[in-house]
C-alpha cells in the first residue's frame, strides 16, 4: 500500500503545525513540535527510498507537503523544504545509516551552502577542505543563513575541493562535530522560527568518507539534485502562502459588512475586481508549478528552463498577492489576529533567498541564449 502523504500532512498541519504557528512567529522559537510530528508521520522520510524505510515519494509529493505546510506556518515549511533539498543529495550519495535515519523520520538535515565571503553566490564557496593524516579531512568555513542551524542533525556542507579541479566539493557533516559554532539567534522580519543563522566551522575534522560524490564535482551534483528540489519546493512554498492569503481575503470580504449599505465587502465591485486579480495571479503560479513538475516527470526539453524560472515566478507572485491582500483587507490585515501580516512577512523571503530572483533571471537568459550558467 502506498503512503498517503496528503492525509498525513493534513493531519500534522491540523493537529500540530497550525496551532503552533502564531507562537513560533511571535517568539522566534524553532518549530520542534511540528518537525517531530512530521517525522512520526513519515513525512521527513517522504522522498527517501523504501529500502531505507522511506516512502519513496516524488518531487510532486514533496511539493504538495511544502505547499500545505506553508499555508499554515512558513517557518515549519522552510525547515522541511531545506531538509528535502539536503535529502535529495544524501539519497544519491550519502551513507546508508544516515539515509535510514532520514527514511525512518529520526534525522533532520539541511543545506550549508551560502558563505559570508561569497554571500548569495552559493556556487563559489570560500571555505577550505584540507587533507589530514589518517584519511581525515579538515573543513574551515564561515557559513551564513543555514536554516535549522543548531537544530538539524546534519549539514550538507560545501567547500573548495581538496585537490581536484572544480569549484566545489560536498560533505555530510554531523551537527555535533567538534569545531562547529552557531552564531547568534535569528531575529528576522519573517520565517522567524526557521533558525537561519551563521555557522562557523573551525578545524572541523571529518572522515574522507563524508564526501558526497567525488572531489570537485559538488556543483554538478548540487545542480542535478539539490537545486531542482530547492527551486521547485520554494515555488510550492510561495504558492502555499498565496492560497492561504486568498482564503483569508475571501473570508474577510464575505464576512465584513458595510452597515450603511447593508452589503458585504464582496458585494462591492471594486473589491471583487481586486480579489479576482489576486486569485488569478495565484492560479497562474499554480499552473506554472504544475507545468514545471510535468516537465521534469516527462523529461521534456524545457525542464531545466522551467526549473530555473519557477522560483522567481512564484516568489514575485507571492509578494504581489501578499501586498494586494494587505491592501484589499485594509486595517484588518495590518493587525496580527487576521493572520495576513504574518504571511505577508514570510512571502518576502523567497525573492532574496539565493539564488535570488535577479540571479535566476540571469540564469534563464543564459540558458535561453546558449550561454553557460556559470
Amino acid at each position: 500500500m502506498s503512503f498517503d502523504h496528503a492525509t498525513a500532512v493534513a493531519s500534522v498541519v491540523e493537529q500540530t503545525v497550525a496551532p503552533q504557528a502564531d507562537r513560533v512567529d511571535r517568539s522566534g522559537e524553532f518549530p520542534r513540535d511540528g518537525v517531530n510530528a512530521l517525522g512520526k508521520a513519515g513525512l521527513l522520510g517522504l522522498i527517501s527510498a523504501s529500502d531505507v524505510g522511506g516512502a519513496g515519494g516524488s518531487l510532486a509529493d514533496a511539493a504538495h507537503v511544502i505547499e500545505k505546510l506553508a499555508g499554515a506556518c512558513g517557518s515549519t515549511a522552510m525547515v522541511t523544504l531545506m531538509h528535502y533539498a539536503a535529502t535529495a543529495l544524501i539519497e544519491a550519495h550519502g551513507d546508508r545509516d544516515t539515509r535510514r535515519a532520514i527514511g525512518e523520520g529520526r534525522h533532520l538535515s539541511t543545506l550549508a551552502f551560502s558563505e559570508t565571503g561569497s554571500r548569495s553566490h552559493f556556487w563559489a564557496p570560500q571555505g577550505s577542505a584540507t587533507a589530514n593524516d589518517g584519511d581525515r579531512v579538515v573543513l574551515d568555513a564561515q557559513k551564513s543563513w543555514v536554516t535549522a542551524a543548531g537544530e538539524a542533525d546534519s549539514y550538507v556542507w560545501s567547500s573548495r575541493p581538496v585537490a581536484a579541479e572544480g569549484p566545489m566539493t560536498l560533505w555530510l557533516v554531523s551537527s555535533d562535530a567538534k569545531g562547529l559554532t552557531v552564531r547568534g539567534k535569528f531575529d528576522g522580519l519573517g520565517l522567524r522560527g526557521n533558525a537561519s543563522n551563521p555557522v562557523a566551522g573551525q578545524a572541523v575534522e571529518v572522515p574522507s568518507s563524508a564526501m558526497l560524490g567525488s572531489d570537485g564535482a559538488g556543483l554538478d551534483l548540487a545542480l542535478q539534485s539539490a537545486l531542482p528540489h530547492f527551486l521547485v519546493l520554494n515555488a510550492a512554498f510561495s504558492l502555499g502562502l498565496m492560497q492561504s492569503l486568498i482564503a483569508k481575503a475571501s473570508a474577510h470580504l464575505t464576512g465584513t459588512r458595510l452597515a450603511h449599505l447593508d452589503q458585504t465587502l464582496a458585494e462591492q465591485p471594486q473589491h471583487r475586481e481586486r480579489f479576482a486579480r489576486l486569485l488569478t495571479r495565484t492560479d497562474e503560479v499554480r499552473a506554472f508549478l504544475r507545468d514545471t513538475l510535468a516537465a521534469l516527470a516527462e523529461g521534456r526539453d524545457d525542464a531545466t528552463l522551467r526549473v530555473l524560472q519557477v522560483k522567481a515566478v512564484a516568489a514575485e507572485g507571492a509578494s504581489e498577492v501578499a501586498d494586494g491582500v494587505m491592501r484589499l483587507c485594509g486595517g484588518s490585515a495590518f493587525r496580527k489576529e487576521l493572520g495576513v501580516e504574518r504571511h505577508f512577512r514570510d512571502s518576502l523571503a523567497a525573492r532574496v533567498m539565493a539564488p535570488t530572483t535577479e540571479a535566476l533571471r540571469d540564469f534563464v537568459g543564459r540558458a535561453s541564449l546558449g550561454l553557460p550558467l556559470f
